[in-house]
Formats: C-alpha cells, structure tokens, sequence
C-alpha cells in the first residue's frame, strides 16, 4: 500500500504491464563496478555527505515555509534566512532543553542507585529469588568441588633448596604524565563539540544554498534524467519533491505530536524529566522497527528506578502500548497511509545498510533517504531499478503472476493468488484481466517454441483445476469490495450486465448443450471454452464444451450437436490468420445451418480482420464481450412476442 498524501499516493503505482518482461542484456560486470564505486564514495566521503544529506531532507521540510513567505511577497534571500534562523533557534532551543534535562537527571542518579538496591534486595527475598539464589548455590558448590584438586596440584611442586637465594620481587615503576598546558586543555574540552558544530555549519550553508537554488537544482536534475519530453519529466519532478516534501512534514508533526503525548503523560504519571523523554520518544519514531521499543525503554528503566513499588513502571509500559499502536496504526493511515510506499525488507535492509555506512545518523536518515531513492525510481526511467529493489509494489503484474504460477506447475499458490484477486473483483473481472491475458502470455510463448511438452502439460493442468476450484463462485463483486481495487485488475465496469443471471430465461436455453463452446486448435483454447461455459453456467443457461478434435472433417458427420441454440468458437488466435478456425466455421455451418455462430478470438493480433476471415454472424475480441453477446441474444429470444428458435435438422 502506497503512502498517501492529501494530493494521493506518496509514491503512485506503475502502470500495468501485460507483456512478459524483458531479460537485461547489459553485461553485469558494469553495473556491479559502479555500484562498488558508489558504496565506496558513500563510505569514505561520510564527513562530508552526511551533511549535505541532512540538508537535502530538510529543504523537504523548509520549503512549504519559503514558498509561503515569498506568496506573501517577501523576497527570496530574506524568505529563505528567516525559515534557517527559526529552524536553528528551534534546534538550539532543544540541544539547550536536552542538555538542562540530562544534567538535572546524572545529579539524581546517586538517590535513584539506593531505590534500585531496595528492589533488588525485595527480589532475592521473592520465591524467584530464593530459584536464583538456590540455582547459584548449586553452581558455587560445583565450583567448589574442584578446587582441592587445584590445590593438590599446586603441592606437587617442588620446594626451593635450602640456602637458595629468593627470588627478587619485581620493582614497581610508575609514570606520570605532564601537566597539561592551557592549549592542551582547551583542544580537549573543544574537540568533542568542534564535529558536531562542524557539521552544523556545513548543513546550514548547504541547506541555504539549495533553498536559494531550489529552481535551479530542478532543472538539473530534469537534464540528468533525460530533457527528451521536458513537460513529463517538469511534472514528474515538481509532483515528486511536492509529495516528498508533503510526506516529511506530515511525518515530523506526528512524531512531534507524538512526544508531546508521551512527555504530557509521563508528568502525570510522575516520571522525572517527562521533557527529556517526550523529545527522544519523537526522535525515536524516526527510527523503523526498533525505534518505538527504544524509546520506552529508559523512561521504564527510569520508572523502575525512581518508584519504590511497580505501579509506576507499569503505568509507563501501558502509556506506550496505548500510544504507539494507537499512531501507527490509525493516525499514519489518516495523514499520510500506512507505509512509506517501502517493501519491509527494503526497510530493514536499508537500516541496516546506512547504518553501517554512516553509523547512528544513517539509522535516522536510512527511510527517508530510501524513500528518496523509491520515488525517483517511480518517476525516473533510468532508475525505476531503485522502485523494483525498494518498493511496495509488487515485482509482477498480476498476469506475469498469474502465468509464473502456473509456469511452475503450482496450482495452489494460483489459487491463493485467485482468491486474493476475487475477495475485490467479479468471477468475470478476474477470468477477463488476468486468466485470459496469462494465457496470451502462455500461447506467445508456445508460437515462439519456448515451452517444452512437459510445460504445456503441465500449464493446461494447472489452468484446468484453477477453473474446477472456482466453478462454486458465483459471478458477482463482493459488497465492501473498494472501488477500483482487485490489486489493479479491477480499474473499469466490474462484471457483466444482468449478473448473475438474466431475469427471463427461455426454457431451451437452460438445457444442457444448448451453447456449443468449441475450443480451437492451440493447447490452451479448450481452457479458454471452458471458461467462457462456465460464465454462461453461472447465469442459468446449458453449456457444453467441444474439443477441436470432435468437429474434424472425419468426425463431423458423426458429431451430435443436441439441442443447440448457439455455437461459440473459442481461440486465442495469437498471430496470422486463423485458417483453421475457418475451415471449422464452415464445417459447423454445414452441419447446423439453422443455428447461428459466435467467433471470440480473444487477444487476436488483427481482429478487424475476423468478419471477413470467419463467417459468423457475431465476432467478439474479448471474454467479457462474448458473455454479453450470448446474454443480450437470451434476452432477445426471450422477448414478449417472440418465440424460441428450434433449429431444424441439417440436410444430409
């Protein structure tokens, strides 16, 4: 699920995609090198990214500011010092609040030391104490045990002979440093703080140099991603740092929100220095996964400290179980989705990686510099390897999926697949814009000679329990199905008109066989016939599913149509001229003269060619097109006035 923004999805969906993915033929030594020369450049040159990073994802959080000043006609250079100076009063403001916080905290930890020896005391007195220290006196007794057999060992040496000297004692020699001179103690009381103001140094030119050439960078970054269409790749830039920007600063009123929550109730639970916590509980929800576990750990740690009893930390516990569900799963969904558009692996592994390349300022920064990289990806052709690596969306179209799995001969992961599909879409809607264009995708590969024997085998089974498993559904969305769902498949008009079933059925219709489905010559065309028989099933009429191999010229003399109201031919027709569907349409015109013909080359290359290629009295290029077509020819049979066809025996 992409993350959401008042203007729509943080990251949007790529589009479907219904051919079958090209292999990359660029060699992979290539990629592999330069990816190593990033890493490397990323590793060795921290010092000086890490800055410039953090100054990139605040100009996402300062720019809604600037642009409202400069609405407001104030000039950019000055726009752009006030929305810095604010941000470094605010930051100076609470490194001054922390530091206040911190000292007040070490002067009571001598007073918290005596509580904790309280209740360690309690503990040993406690029947898991007395377990404790019952298990540590079996392993001092163990220790015990051995040690007269060190002791004999240490007799077993020999004595020093009598008149021998001793041996001398080793002279204990002692070095003392200089005293340090004034320089020397003031690098080292400086040294700890001249990187951290260092790098805020670097940030704040940075940040205000991109503010200032916000426009500018824009317009490189178009030139780096390719100035061939400048109006897609203007909106995609514009659309993507709007959106980013959207996201960061929804993100950090949350978390600042959220803080504000937990300082507020740990003062009213008693918690010393509630303003210390809340601050790093809404640092900490930066953090993914681990973040929200790490900022209730030294308040509880704190509780247990500061309250002779439990009934403190165990409030504080509860304060975060309440608070933190209670953000991420209803208030994130509200303001900006559920997600950040990431795969939790992509998560993980970006945490993981950042903070190894640029230590605890990586783990902060390692969603938003990954969701940076994802939503370049999404509007960057060049980069879309980033959306595919990172992103929550799906690798494969639901038709690549659909026909990987049935590729691999795992009928069951298709259900599941099927079942996932239809808890948002119509029986027809998922049959019409999955099952059907996989099996283009299966009959492209058989013209090409791709598909082993074994394969064909093996994918005409598959397909043919998928339909047995389904032919209890009925044909019909689900009531809270959401508008638009179906994982993508589900984007027009859901099912077929007078679903389930048309509201007037002549009593010819429903007799079994009184639709002939006639599969055509390619190995999944019978697949194809049985679905469309099991559509016209579900709304109450007779079908009847024919192999091509019934109506051959030397078998159609012997062919006994039943009580037939309709033929329907069935193919895929993946490329040049059905010849012999032709051959086939007129051998059934011979035998059923009376009875009119239907022809669905589904997924055909050149269906405006059809008409004139087969005669037939309807020619239809979809799955959903024929079940309307022999619906609307029910409906007009059944018709006040008008009578039911009985056709009339074939001439010999």
């Amino acid at each position: 699920m992409a993350s959401m923004t008042p203007e729509g999805p943080l990251i949007p969906p790529r589009p479907t995609r219904i051919a079958a993915a090209e292999t990359p033929r660029a060699a992979m030594a290539s990629p592999v090198v330069i990816a190593a020369v990033i890493i490397a450049g990323l590793y060795f040159g921290r010092e000086i990214l890490i800055p410039i990073a953090i100054a990139l994802l605040l100009s996402f959080v300062l720019g809604p500011l600037v642009h409202f000043l400069r609405r407001v006609r104030i000039p950019r250079l000055l726009a752009v010092g006030l929305t810095v100076m604010l941000t470094m009063g605010v930051v100076a403001a609470l490194a001054t609040l922390i530091g206040v916080q911190v000292a007040d905290l070490a002067g009571d930890v001598p007073r918290y030391r005596a509580t904790i020896e309280r209740k360690v005391e309690g503990l040993r007195e406690s029947p898991v104490g007395r377990i404790t220290e019952y298990v540590a006196g079996i392993g001092r007794a163990i220790h015990e045990a051995g040690a007269p057999e060190r002791g004999d060992k240490q007799a077993d040496k020999p004595a020093a002979e009598p008149g021998a000297e001793p041996e001398p004692k080793p002279v204990v020699v002692e070095t003392r440093q200089p005293m340090p001179g004034p320089l020397e103690t003031a690098e080292k009381l400086l040294s700890p703080a001249l990187k951290p103001l260092a790098t805020a140094g670097i940030v704040v030119v940075v940040l205000i140099f991109v503010l200032m050439q916000r426009e500018d960078l824009r317009d490189r970054m178009i030139r780096l991603a390719g100035s061939s269409d400048l109006h897609r790749t203007t909106v995609a830039m514009d659309d993507a740092a709007r959106r980013l920007s959207r996201y960061f600063v929804a993100q950090l009123a949350l978390n600042a929100a959220f803080g504000v929550a937990i300082g507020a109730g740990l003062y009213l639970i008693g918690v010393p220095n509630p303003v210390l916590w809340g601050i790093f509980a809404a640092l900490m929800r930066f953090v993914p996964y681990i973040g929200a576990f790490l900022c209730a750990l030294f308040p509880m740690a704190l509780a247990a400290a500061v309250d002779p009893g439990w009934n403190m930390l165990i409030a504080t516990g509860l304060l975060f179980v309440v608070l933190e569900p209670l953000v991420g799963q209803i208030f994130e969904p509200m303001l900006y989705g559920h997600s950040t558009g990431l795969s939790p692996l992509a998560v993980l592994v970006s945490a993981l990686f950042w903070t190894w390349l640029w230590g605890p300022i990586g783990l902060l920064l390692s969603t938003p510099l990954t969701v940076c990289l994802v939503v370049l990806g999404r509007h960057v052709d060049k980069l879309e390897f980033l959306d595919v690596l990172f992103g929550n969306t799906p690798a494969l179209t639901p038709v690549e999926n659909f026909y990987q799995r049935i590729l691999a001969d795992d009928p069951e992961e298709a259900q599941e697949h099927a079942d996932l599909i239809l808890a948002e879409c119509s029986l027809s809607a998922y049959y019409d814009t999955v099952v059907v264009k996989g099996l283009e995708l299966a009959a492209r590969d058989a013209a090409r000679g791709v598909l082993t024997v074994e394969q064909k085998s093996a994918i005409r089974e598959s397909v043919t329990e998928l339909i047995e498993e389904l032919a209890e559904r009925d044909d019909a969305a689900p009531e809270d199905a959401p508008t638009g769902g179906g994982k993508g498949v589900c984007d027009r008009e859901d099912g077929v008109p007078f679903a389930p079933k048309p509201p007037t059925l002549p009593e010819a219709w429903t007799r079994s066989g009184a639709v002939l489905c006639v599969a055509g010559r390619g190995f999944l065309d019978e697949a194809a016939a049985a679905i469309l028989a099991q559509l016209l099933a579900k709304r109450g009429l007779g079908t009847r599913v024919v192999p091509f191999s019934d109506l051959a010229r030397a078998k159609i003399d012997a062919f006994e149509p039943g009580p037939a109201q309709l033929v329907c031919i069935v193919s895929l027709a993946i490329a040049g001229e059905p010849t012999h569907l032709r051959r086939l349409a007129r051998r059934l015109r011979q035998r059923l003269p009376e009875v009119p013909l239907l022809v669905g080359l589904w997924q055909a290359d050149d269906v405006a060619t059809a008409p004139t290629a087969i005669p037939a009295e309807t020619h239809v290029a979809t799955l959903r097109g024929a079940v309307e077509a022999v619906v609307g020819m029910v409906r007009e049979e059944g018709a006040p006035g008008r009578s039911t066809r009985t056709p009339e025996p074939a001439e010999a």
